[in-house]
Parts: structure tokens; sequence; C-alpha cells
């Protein structure tokens, strides 16, 4: 049986960009000089690190779809979950330096005369709780559903439904005031994180490059899991659901773990996401949110873990663009792209980079093998 080295090509090529990425951006930043085209304003920092908080959203939708075949049009829910709740932590550092000045209630909670701090924000002032609810709370919200789900054979459509069904719930239960959560302006005049002030250039550069090793952390992690020998009864379960079920493997427990494991790498994008763009706000929920992740790893290319990557920095860039010249046409190039790359490229950017690839090297064997030499008979 062949195996699969964990360092393959590709996850050499992906991680040395990566690397790259970590120590080109920072250098750019504060080392060229401010008139020169090679300098990166400090206003690009954070929205190359939000870029790389979405290709983190993509890849774990990638796991789950891609080697899976369980397409979930909520994970926008569980990249929320895991911004509020590096939000709760940066909203308890504020302390009396609030608009109100009051050492433990947030500024929204003073303001709706609440009296005293819920129980579930206890313990939010101290880092490492925090951290680990940013796995806890999406890891647990998965497990939840998708033991219900599975445990169901709720498959197909019919899951993907459900999932748009559930962060739009979570999206209207984050808007209500006594939520104790923000309501629909969430949390936001963040001060510091660990002691250092957000906005400092030095901190959003440092948010960067956690989130460039959050990336390569997380590819390193999905790649393991999919040429593993649970990725590949997760493979046979895309495949052959059914059948996989016939040969005695537990399906759902398969689909449940891999499902939970990938709202935990959600939980961490959203979490590096909020210090860099400063605010977590009900809609983030939005199911379509959940909807253009899909899209992002449509458009990469599906089950390949680095398309997903590639997907979503185009998409984004693109996105920034058209937000900027043309935002009444963005929707419209979003879904003409969608359309392309479904009839004319399935298996996305990668994939057909791949095919070219192979095609190209086909005909370049074909030209260097000796040709038969025919003699003609005397």
């Amino acid at each position: 049986m062949r195996t699969h080295s964990l360092f393959d090509r590709q996850t050499n090529l992906v991680l040395s960009l990566l690397a790259a990425a970590a120590i080109l951006v920072p250098a750019m930043n504060g080392l060229a000089p401010p008139g020169s085209a090679l300098h990166l304003s400090d206003h690009l920092v954070p929205l190359l690190g939000k870029y790389v908080c979405f290709a983190l959203l993509a890849l774990s939708v990638d796991l789950i779809w891609g080697f899976c075949g369980i397409l979930s049009l909520g994970h926008g829910a569980f990249f929320a979950l895991g911004g509020y709740a590096m939000g709760m932590y940066l909203m308890r550092q504020i302390g009396p330096r609030g608009v109100y000045g009051d050492p433990i209630l947030p500024d929204f909670m003073v303001f709706l005369n609440w009296k005293e701090l819920p129980w579930f924000w206890y313990g939010f002032d101290w880092f490492p709780f925090a951290a680990l609810m940013v796995l806890l709370v999406p890891g647990a919200l998965a497990l939840v559903f998708g033991w219900f789900a599975f445990r169901s054979r709720v498959t197909g459509v019919y899951f993907s439904i459900i999932t748009q069904a559930m962060t739009f719930a979570l999206m209207l239960a984050f808007f209500r005031n006594d939520m104790g959560l923000g309501g629909n302006n969430g949390l936001t005049d963040f001060k510091e994180i660990l002691g250092f002030p957000v906005q400092a250039g030095s901190t959003r550069i440092a948010l960067y490059v956690l989130s460039v090793l959050a990336l390569a952390g997380g590819y390193l992690l999905c790649r393991w899991v999919a040429g593993s020998t649970f990725g590949k009864v997760l493979v046979a379960v895309r495949d052959a659901e059914s059948r996989t079920r016939f040969l005695g493997y537990r399906v759902e427990h398969y689909k449940l773990a891999v499902f939970a494991l990938s709202a935990m790498l959600a939980g961490i994008a959203g979490a590096l996401y909020v210090p860099q763009v400063g605010i977590i706000n009900p809609s983030e929920f939005a199911p379509a949110n959940s909807i253009e992740v899909v899209i992002w790893v449509a458009v990469g290319g599906r089950g390949t873990l680095a398309g997903p990557i590639v997907g979503a920095l185009l998409v984004n860039a693109g996105k920034t663009w058209f937000t900027a010249a043309l935002p009444e046409f963005w929707l419209f190039a979003l879904g003409s792209l969608f359309v392309f790359v479904t009839l004319f490229m399935p298996r996305g950017i990668l994939g057909a980079a791949r095919d070219l690839w192979e095609r190209s090297s086909q005909k370049l064997r074909a030209r260097r093998s000796p040709q038969p030499v025919t003699h003609a008979a005397e």
C-alpha cells in the first residue's frame, strides 16, 4: 500500500510561501521607507491578517466538505463564536478605561443598567481561560449539533439547510440586548491584548504573524488527518457512505469527530480575526457569510487543502477592490465567479492547474520518448 508523506511537494510549497509571507510583510512594513514602492502601510497589515484568518476558515470547511462530503452552510457560526470568546476577553481588559469608568462591567452593560456581570462572563479576564473557550464553545456546539444530525442520518442538502438554520438562529439570538453580549453593536473599543496595545503597529504585526503560523499549523493538521487511516475512512464515507457503514465502520462517529475538529479550527480563525478588525457583532453569524466561505473553497479547489487558501485570498482581495471601486457590482461578480468555476473549472483553480501541469508533462514525456525505428522491407 502506498503511503503519503506529510511533507510532500505541495506541503513544502505551502509552508515556504507562508514563511515568506510571515517574513516579508513585517519587513516591508517596518524596514522599507514610507516613500518606497516596497513599503506596506499600517492599515494593510491587519487587512492581510484578516485574509489569512479567512483562509484558515476556508481550510476548516474543506476538511469536512472536501474529504468527508459534509457541506456545512453554517461554519460562520463557529467562526463568530470563537470571535466572541476572544472579544469577551478583550472587553474584560478595558477595565476602568471605558467611557463610564466601571472597572468590572463593559460600557454597554452600564448603558443598559446592568447591575452585575453575567455568570458566563466570569473567567474571561484570564487569557488561558478565554483561549480554552475559543476551542470548547465551537467544538461543543458542533458535537451537540452533529450528534443529533449524524445520529439521525441527516445528510446532503438537508444537513446544509439545518446548518444554515443554526447560524441564522444564533444571529437572531445575539442581536438581543438581554443576551449580555452587546446586542446589535457587538463588542468593540478594545484597548489591549496580553498587556500590549491593540492598535500599536508592533501588536498588529505580531497578530498577523500569529495568524500565518495558525494557518500553517492548521494546514499541517488537516494534511495529517487527510493522509491518516482516519482520513481514508472519511474519503470512503464521502464516496460511498452506505457501503462504508456496511463494512462495519461507525460512520456517525467519524463524521462527528471531523465536524468538531473543523469547528474548532473555525473558532481559532475567529479569535485571531477579532483583535485585528477591532469588532465582533452578530452580523458575523449571517448565513450569507457561511455561503461565501463555501464559494472560496469551490473557487480554490475542494479537497486540495491548498486550494481553499488560494480561493480565500483571491476572492477577498477581489472583494476589497470591488467594494471600493464598484460596490454595487460585487455580488454579481461573486455569483458570476461561482457559476464560471462550477461550469468550466469544477475542480477549482488548483485542480485546473494540476490538470494543465499533467497534460503538459505527458506531452513533454511523449516528445522525449524514443520512437521505434522501422526498416523498409528489402
